[in-house]
């Protein structure tokens, strides 16, 4: 596909999930991250994982505090992202407690994040990452992925299959209307290994 077909296509299923969104109410966004909850803390790959990198949702995603409580309470290292919008930079930065939790600041897109006068542990400088758990706009069954066009995560990814011997498994979480039958793939553009919805 053309560049500039591909980017048309990509903005067109970027415009419907907008809508699809918008629709949802709150009733549904929560039963449907309870069931997301449910599939995380009983998958496999989450039980045999130590250090587990997550995002922070925004209120067009899967809730992902309950699954972050669940990480920590399990005694499990918890990564949460740290954006840089100037160097379009995105790390992976540990996060101690519930309560630290509670006291992030919100960025511009109402997600919680460490400061930047609040250094942290980066993950792949001290380890691993066991289990990378990311966000989309929209997903394929098969894990295709589509992000908001910043191309964090797919670089992210990248470090990772540099960093690590072993490279992470890949979940995607998301409402079941974020499912689209296909999404059109640059080279960079990450696929993950399992896609996790209502």
């Amino acid at each position: 596909m053309a560049a500039a077909s591909m980017k048309a296509a990509k903005c067109a299923i970027r415009a419907e999930m907008k809508k699809q969104l918008k629709a949802m109410t709150a009733e549904d966004k929560l039963r449907q991250s309870k069931i997301v909850l449910d599939k995380f803390v009983n998958h496999r790959r989450y039980k045999t994982s130590n250090r587990i990198s997550i995002f922070v949702n925004m209120e067009t995603e899967v809730s992902t505090e309950p699954i972050i409580r669940h990480i920590i309470n399990d005694g499990k290292e918890c990564f949460i992202p740290k954006y840089d919008d100037q160097s379009r930079q995105m790390d992976m930065v540990k996060l101690s407690s519930l309560e630290e939790l509670e006291k992030l600041p919100m960025t511009k897109w109402r997600i919680k994040q460490h400061t930047d006068f609040d250094p942290r542990e980066e993950a792949l400088v001290t380890g691993d990452i066991d289990l990378l758990v990311v966000p989309a706009v929209a997903f394929t069954s098969q894990g295709a992925r589509l992000g908001h066009g910043k191309g964090y995560y797919d670089i992210y990814y990248s470090r990772c299959l540099k960093a690590q011997a072993q490279r992470p498994y890949t979940i995607g979480l998301c409402f079941r209307q974020q499912l689209v039958p296909s999404i059109p793939l640059d080279d960079h553009d990450m696929i993950v290994d399992e896609v996790l919805h209502a």
